[in-house]
């Protein structure tokens, strides 16, 4: 199976059924030879012929912003069983940790309870760390900031960022689970999108539910408080579809008005992700004063 990431990297996903371990691991890495190279006209003809849709359409649908200018930057292998030997877990240690290789594997266990079926799903390797692993050895190294995004709508708002301390994102578990990248004391730029750079400051708690966060100034539920952001309180009941928060002290802030930009400036779909551009980095260190 081939998909793409956020960032618009081709996935493959090699499902072990009925092979020996090394075929799966043998045809992974030839499919991997064959992905690499594929450009957005192939993988746009490839999803008009499989869904009779563009590849801009369905990303835009999904992830719910424009597919970037550039595609396919990097992909990754991922194996899809049940289980797999020792064998073939050593195979992909060997290629992910010795040379970077994103590749890992993703092991499934089916339930049935009454009427319900539930599918377990545990990975082999983080799989935040094995990508990024491979992306080291092609990318600037990272400069312990974060990148953040800092939404504009119905559910979050700038204004309830900078008055109660935190991010958030949510209403979908796609959007809520990178925050739980963030932990206490790491620092983080604020990115609005279209907009530019409004914030600078240090994780103070990390991600829970919206109706779980605690406003430090007072003590009291965020949700206590009156947000610009109406709808913020939505699916609060549901942690895979409510909003979350990350508490942050804020160390400068500027207005959606002011915000700290330039032509070239680092900017990213994702919620949160590691800072690695070097020349965004030097402008936002001496915009927001700090060595």
């Amino acid at each position: 199976m081939l998909g793409l990431d956020r960032d618009a990297n081709c996935v493959v996903l090699e499902l072990k059924r009925g092979r020996t371990p090394r075929e799966v691991v043998a045809q992974l890495l030839d499919y991997g030879t064959w992905v690499r190279d594929l450009g957005y006209n192939e993988l746009d003809q490839i999803t008009q012929r499989w869904t009779q849709k563009s590849v801009a359409a369905i990303f835009q649908n999904v992830f719910g912003d424009a597919i970037p200018e550039t595609i396919n930057e990097g992909h990754s292998l991922v194996v899809v069983a049940s289980n797999l030997d020792d064998s073939s877990e050593r195979i992909i240690s060997y290629l992910s940790e010795g040379y970077g290789v994103s590749i890992n594997a993703v092991f499934f266990t089916f339930f049935r309870r009454e009427n319900t079926e539930l599918v377990g799903r545990a990975w082999f390797k983080d799989p935040v760390e094995t990508v990024e692993r491979s992306e080291s050895r092609k990318r600037a190294p990272w400069s312990g900031y974060w990148f953040v995004n800092v939404g504009e709508g119905s559910h979050r708002n700038w204004d309830d960022n900078r008055r109660y301390g935190y991010i958030g994102a949510g209403q979908g578990e796609k959007y809520s689970r990178p925050l739980k990248h963030l932990k206490i004391g790491d620092k983080l730029f604020a990115y609005m999108k279209g907009v530019g750079y409004v914030g600078y400051g240090e994780v103070t708690k990390e991600a829970v539910p919206i109706n779980e966060f605690v406003v430090e100034e007072d003590g009291k539920l965020l949700l206590e408080h009156s947000l610009h952001a109406q709808n913020a309180a939505e699916n609060q009941d549901s942690p895979e579809k409510c909003e979350w928060a990350v508490g942050v002290r804020w160390l400068k802030v500027f207005s959606r008005e002011e915000p700290k930009t330039f032509k070239g400036v680092f900017a990213n779909q994702n919620i949160v992700c590691k800072l690695r551009d070097t020349k965004t980095l030097e402008f936002l260190l001496g915009e927001f004063g700090l060595e």
